[in-house]
């Protein structure tokens, strides 16, 4: 929620995203498409750009956490790393590509955090035209 919420100050969409191996965060990261003018820089993308280059075994022992059901690109990024699990703060307000992730046997665990709905929900409200850029609508 830190980089979440982190991402909102800046001007951009509350999203945010950390990566987990052994109990450590080895990444972070938000989304910056409205701060780079990026067309990548989701909350999952960000911060696994800002993890840097691991070696594919850490990735293997790792979980990505993040405020929002993931989108196909980033899905994409957590099956070809082989990501084993991924915990979202909520799908409520969008629902990603998870049936992607599970049928390509990346573990989903949905919380329904109410503090991630209650973010989204009040972003989405307020600005609909940046948040429809960013799902494509």
């Amino acid at each position: 929620m830190a980089e979440a919420k982190q991402g909102l100050a800046e001007g951009g969409i509350p999203i945010g995203s950390v990566l987990v191996c052994d109990g450590k965060i080895i990444g972070r990261g938000h989304n910056q498409r409205v701060q780079r003018g990026s067309v990548i820089h989701h909350g999952e993308m960000n911060c696994l750009e800002n993890a840097g280059r691991l070696r594919a075994e850490v990735y293997r022992r790792s979980v990505l956490y993040t405020t929002l059901s993931p989108c196909p690109m980033c899905s994409g990024a957590i099956v070809l790393y082989r990501i084993p699990r991924v915990v979202v703060g909520e799908n409520t307000t969008f629902l990603g590509a998870e049936d992607y992730l599970r049928a390509q046997g990346v573990v989903v665990e949905v919380r329904q955090d109410a503090d991630c709905i209650r973010l989204m929900r009040e972003f989405i409200a307020a600005r609909p035209d940046l948040w429809n850029e960013d799902i494509g609508v």
